[in-house]
């Protein structure tokens, strides 16, 4: 069976059209009936997902291609695009044999591209490379081409890495092309460039069994649904089997009582799996990612790909404000931990500590994004939480010296706003590498910048190059530490009373700043309500109501028009909290608190800490 099969992954940025050009990939491969009602972006298949429209989760599918003696069975993976992600990507690629490379004709090689790519051809991956939107007016497809050279070269890619296939596409059109003026036709020429430049899997099947978990998944009938490479020999349903950790302990033993290969989107059971096949495997109840599954006489486990290490924590606590429990239904610190475990468990990029006083845990990640999907999840999953301020994880080099992490930062703008965005980023102490016009009237900056200034920024980025701006980040290294690096320039106005917020008392307090509540909102003593228009903090009534008189009536009320409020979503309010503050998460709501609500506890802190 490996020789008529082919493992390939896509690798693409966000939103460079690679979930699109597999949705065709399944038309053109017949995996779908012509009158098959198939949504758009089929792969994204989480709810947030389809609202970001980013591949969060990697996926296996499969097609067929061809017929008869020719025909072809080409498993294929579609790996996140974002860095924070990574920790899926890494682990994906060692079920792969070729990778296809994705890039826009206009945006060409970005900063994640560049992540994933490094990370394939260090395995020595061979790559396609499909210029992808190929008829988009602004597109410039040679110097893109160029640019992709260059990427590998500076990549260290051998010499049969750099003497790659190159194809031109429309993936919303479905069709490819090595000619690139093509502007019809189908995606035949991607297929056949896959089945003769992709190496069938080396793998022998007279080998004892052994499988690598990369994906851990959980089914309600099921239970655990673990999903890798088969390297070595044959499985059959019910045969017994063993799971081994990293060093070689068996963790567990078994059988693997389902075995299902991928068909289409749909996982479909098989009675046997080969060496070189791509499966999901069900039995085991401990087994999970980076284990190796085998025949119970193996005792040598395989290497697992290591993983970059979590630069960024957070603070995921019990929800003990004055509303706690009226809107989740999973607010206890042993639903959090259970949560938090399992999560650990099948995201090998997540790290989860617990804390001494058992009602908040640490959770440390690749990125704000990453930690941002997992709380957004937990919400809507019925969790109540307190979340604190993102902070990065030091460390020490061999001199003792204290180092953080750093990202390079790729920032494509209007040249207008240019000069607005290198001061910003330099007050966050981040320093230009290169800047160079991309075109259009729009320039292209690279800084190599500390994870510590980007906390908050794109927030105000987008404010500052009016919704116009992209930026790009992607981990970098760990670089001498910085020092102060300054915060929010604005202080909070903070409610002094409990109870529902007054029109009257907001529109007095309109003059203070910018308000983030509506009238009638339930507020509490400590909950922040907006932000005031000076550098401190000031502590304010949203419950006064005017005093009544035989000439002033309380109707007059309704002729008072307030300014909409601003309304934060979940990673803007994250990246706006100071460190003394939280945001409190339920399913219906996102507020901002101080996370100590007592304001005269609150100044005994401000004190100690000045002391």
């Amino acid at each position: 069976m490996s020789a008529n099969q082919r493992n390939v992954a896509i690798i693409a940025h966000v939103d460079h059209g690679k979930t699109t050009l597999v949705d065709q990939l399944f038309r053109q491969s017949g995996t779908f009936r012509e009158n098959q009602r198939v949504e758009e972006r089929a792969m994204d298949s989480n709810d947030l997902e389809k609202e970001r429209g980013i591949t969060i989760l990697a996926k296996c599918t499969s097609v067929e291609y061809g017929e008869g003696e020719n025909a072809r069975r080409i498993n294929i993976v579609d790996t996140p695009g974002h860095a924070d992600f990574g920790g899926e990507v890494e682990r994906i690629l060692s079920m792969v044999d070729g990778v296809i490379l994705l890039v826009d004709s206009s945006e060409g090689a970005m900063p994640q591209t560049k992540f994933v790519t490094g990370k394939a051809l260090a395995l020595g991956l061979k790559p396609i490379v499909v210029v992808n939107k190929i008829d988009r007016p602004d597109g410039r497809a040679e110097e893109v081409l160029d640019e992709v050279f260059d990427l590998f070269v500076s990549l260290d890619a051998n010499d049969e890495q750099l003497d790659f296939p190159v194809l031109y596409a429309s993936g919303r059109d479905g069709y490819a092309s090595d000619d690139i003026n093509a502007r019809s036709g189908d995606l035949t020429p991607l297929f056949e460039t896959i089945v003769s430049h992709v190496p069938a899997p080396q793998a022998d099947v007279d080998a004892p069994f052994k499988f690598l978990v990369t994906l851990l998944d959980r089914d309600n009938f099921l239970g655990r649904v673990l999903t890798g490479k088969v390297e070595s020999g044959t499985i059959k349903v019910n045969s017994p089997i063993h799971a081994l950790d990293g060093d070689g302990k068996v963790i567990e033993t078994g059988r693997a009582s389902k075995l299902m290969s991928f068909e289409g989107l749909d996982r479909v059971p098989v009675e046997e799996a080969k060496a070189g096949d791509i499966i999901s495997l069900a039995g085991l109840t401990v087994a999970t990612v980076s284990n190796t599954i085998c025949d119970p006489d193996v005792t040598e486990p395989l290497q697992a790909q290591p993983i970059d290490p979590p630069t960024l924590s957070m603070r995921f606590a019990v929800n003990d404000s004055p509303l706690a429990g009226r809107e989740g239904t999973k607010v206890t610190s042993r639903m959090i931990r259970d949560r938090l475990a399992r999560e650990a468990e099948s995201n090998v990029a997540i790290k989860v500590t617990e804390s001494s006083d058992k009602d908040s845990f640490e959770v440390a990640g690749r990125g704000e994004l990453q930690l941002g999907v997992l709380i957004e999840t937990m919400r809507r999953e019925g969790f109540e939480l307190g979340i604190s301020r993102p902070r990065v994880l030091f460390r020490e080099d061999e001199n003792g010296k204290r180092t953080e992490p750093y990202e390079t930062v790729v920032i494509d703008v209007d040249d207008e706003y240019s000069g607005t965005v290198v001061e910003k980023l330099a007050l966050r102490k981040g320093e230009m590498t290169d800047m160079r016009p991309s075109g259009g009237g729009k320039t292209r900056i690279t800084f190599s910048a500390p994870s510590r200034g980007l906390i908050g920024y794109h927030g105000e980025f987008l404010t500052d190059t009016r919704g116009t701006g992209i930026m790009n980040r992607l981990f970098e290294k760990y670089g001498p530490y910085k020092g102060k690096i300054g915060g929010r320039q604005n202080g909070v106005l903070i409610s002094r009373e409990n109870g529902e917020a007054i029109t009257y008392a907001l529109n007095m307090l309109e003059e203070r700043g910018i308000l983030f509540v509506k009238p009638k909102e339930k507020l509490y003593e400590g909950m922040i309500i907006g932000e005031n228009a000076k550098p401190e903090d000031m502590e304010v009534n949203p419950m006064k109501s005017k005093q009544l008189t035989n000439f002033r009536s309380s109707g007059k009320d309704d002729a008072i028009r307030l300014t909409p409020p601003k309304v934060m979503t979940l990673e803007q309010a994250i990246a706006y909290i100071d460190n003394d503050e939280m945001v409190e998460v339920t399913p219906e709501n996102i507020r901002l608190r101080k996370a100590t609500l007592d304001p005269n506890e609150r100044k005994k802190e401000k004190k100690r800490a000045e002391d």
